[in-house]
């Protein structure tokens, strides 16, 4: 979705590499406003929060030693704000339970901006196809690949993105579709336009 509002984002982490990447980045995501700031310690990341109210808070919880984010909701009560985990390491889901959503570093801008999204509610009801989320054009290629009987690491080469991101793609496919084998996404993809029947007979000659 197309927005002029401008969100304020927060990105707290020690590591200056992981929090400005992730600031160049967020100022790519395509057709979101996000104005991000950068915060270096918890500190500064409290001071900041007693002058501004951010729509979201991105956060390593590893932020400061360890963040306790239960602790920091109940002293930062203002306004609706979104946190969200920065995931730079292997981490259980069960400490990252206290989050609304989370960042990983192998994430593609439309994969982020699709979290975004989410996570604001801000998808349009015209973005939904017979009661689906719609897939995201990343997506849709994606779909077209495994069709043609193209493995994980064969779409990773064509598409210039990680495995990683290509199998966190595939899972957000079938979350998304409810299908969750290459013969039913066959169909779909025939249905929807995405390939043509001869481009896949052609394929498995």
């Amino acid at each position: 979705m197309e927005t002029d509002k401008a969100l304020l984002m927060v990105i707290a982490d020690s590591a200056v590499i992981t929090r400005s990447g992730l600031a160049a980045v967020m100022k790519r995501v395509p057709n979101l406003n996000i104005h991000p700031v950068e915060v270096a310690s918890p500190e500064m990341l409290h001071s900041y929060l007693q002058l501004h109210t951010p729509d979201i808070v991105v956060v390593n919880p590893m932020f400061g030693g360890w963040f306790d984010l239960a602790a920091f909701k109940a002293e930062h009560r203002e306004g609706n704000m979104k946190y969200v985990a920065l995931v730079c390491s292997v981490m259980s889901d069960n400490l990252l339970k206290e989050y609304d959503e989370c960042f990983t570093i192998c994430d593609d801008t439309d994969t982020i901006s699709s979290k975004i999204n989410r996570l604001l509610h801000t998808e349009e009801e015209e973005e939904k196809e017979n009661g689906q989320e719609a897939l995201s054009q990343r997506e849709k290629e994606i779909v077209t690949c495994v069709v043609k009987g193209m493995t994980n690491k064969a779409i990773a080469d064509e598409l210039f993105i990680s495995i990683h991101t290509v199998i966190t793609h595939r899972r957000n496919i079938a979350r998304k579709l409810q299908i969750h084998s290459p013969a039913g996404l066959t169909i779909y993809a025939i249905v929807n336009k995405l390939v043509e029947l001869q481009d896949i007979e052609d394929d498995t000659l």
